[in-house]
């Protein structure tokens, strides 16, 4: 197992994710605990030394099972994370209740590492409001010993990440980020790490096989590949991606069943960072991935200044572009959240004034009128 550094510990480079565990009958919070209790002893036994849950995983059951499952192991061998719930807003006046509740359900004293859980468009005001004491809560909890790092997990726009930081990044020690090779310049991630390496602060990796998109290509993305590295899965290549990114320290893989377990331990028993030209054919496919039907909006804002509604095209525009790649999901909606009513998709009323400036000839209207539809 290959380990890194972080502060006076050695954490292990792949983390186990506890959100997309075994279930059974295909009920999500109904986990298959003796399958998960043999993937977990499995990983412990092969030196996976972090394990990453949360209140919300498996509809509040991952707390209670990974208190369980890592019960028979020696505290000081493990490192457990969880987070504040943050992504429900419901929730931003209940941090103490909310943080005695992990600490039983998990059955610690303590959490190793702690985060802010997805700071986003959506709850980005209320995470920065003191009234909730949120921030002042979790680091009198870090002072007292029962979280011992204290870091942040985001799916927000780098805009947002930076909002964050100016106010709270000198208490952050690491942040969490969703980092893969197709999102590295999709979603911004390579500037995500740019801005946390500006605090100096270590990156936690999340979804680095995109949900399951990367562990398998086009049969003619797969050829290159396997040309390049006859040896090697689909699915390393975008681990090995992660391992060319100096600053990543945890990547974590949520994994659902011992298959995944061991291959995962399998790629990560060394480092094998790729090359500058491994690396070009790796970008070149996700370019063609993320580009094939990505509307080509270049962020002029000519639109902006002729739409009556005075709406956020470029902004629309890329949570469209993800919607539509992803084929759903959560990013975009959760974003939306954060818009007012007057500023959605649905605000547009097609009069076209965006499209007869547009550089691109993008069919504002038309997608607007499409977006508004994949969201019901």
């Amino acid at each position: 197992m290959i380990y890194r550094n972080f502060q006076d510990i050695k954490l292990s480079a792949l983390g186990f994710g506890t959100m997309r565990l075994p279930t059974r009958n295909g009920v999500y919070a109904d986990i298959d605990e003796p399958a998960a209790q043999e993937m977990i002893d499995y990983a412990m036994a092969e030196g996976v030394n972090y394990y990453d849950t949360a209140w919300g995983y498996h509809d509040g059951q991952s707390e209670i099972v990974m208190g369980k499952l890592l019960k028979k192991h020696p505290r000081d061998k493990f490192y457990l994370a969880s987070k504040f719930p943050g992504y429900d807003l419901a929730n931003m006046d209940k941090v103490e209740e909310i943080f005695e509740k992990q600490l039983v359900k998990c059955g610690v004293e303590y959490f190793d590492f702690y985060l802010f859980h997805n700071v986003c468009e959506m709850n980005i005001d209320a995470y920065l409001d003191e009234k909730y004491r949120i921030y002042d809560y979790l680091t009198a909890q870090k002072q007292n010993g029962r979280i011992k790092h204290l870091g942040f997990s985001a799916h927000g726009d780098l805009n947002v990440i930076r909002r964050f930081l100016e106010k709270y990044g000198a208490a952050m020690e690491f942040g969490q980020l969703q980092i893969n090779y197709l999102d590295w310049e999709f979603q911004n991630a390579r500037e995500k790490v740019e801005l946390l390496t500006q605090y100096n602060i270590p990156v936690w990796v999340m979804e680095p096989v995109r949900g399951g998109k990367l562990a398998s290509l086009a049969a003619p993305d797969e050829k290159i590949l396997k040309a390049l590295r006859p040896d090697e899965s689909i699915a390393a290549w975008a681990f090995r991606f992660l391992q060319t990114v100096p600053e990543t320290v945890v990547i974590l893989s949520g994994m659902s069943d011992m298959a995944q377990v061991k291959d995962n331990i399998n790629t990560f028993r060394e480092d094998k960072p790729l090359n500058k030209q491994e690396m070009r054919a790796l970008m070149q496919i996700a370019d063609v991935m993320t580009g094939k039907d990505k509307l080509p909006c270049t962020s002029c804002r000519y639109c902006t200044a002729h739409c009556p509604q005075g709406l956020a095209i470029p902004e629309l525009i890329k949570l469209y572009n993800e919607h539509r790649f992803t084929g759903g999901g959560f990013i975009a909606p959760m974003a939306l959240q954060a818009y007012p009513t007057d500023k959605q998709p649905s605000a547009c009323v097609g009069c076209r004034s965006c499209e007869q400036v547009c550089p691109q000839q993008i069919k504002i209207s038309e997608m607007m009128t499409d977006f508004v539809a994949r969201l019901k």
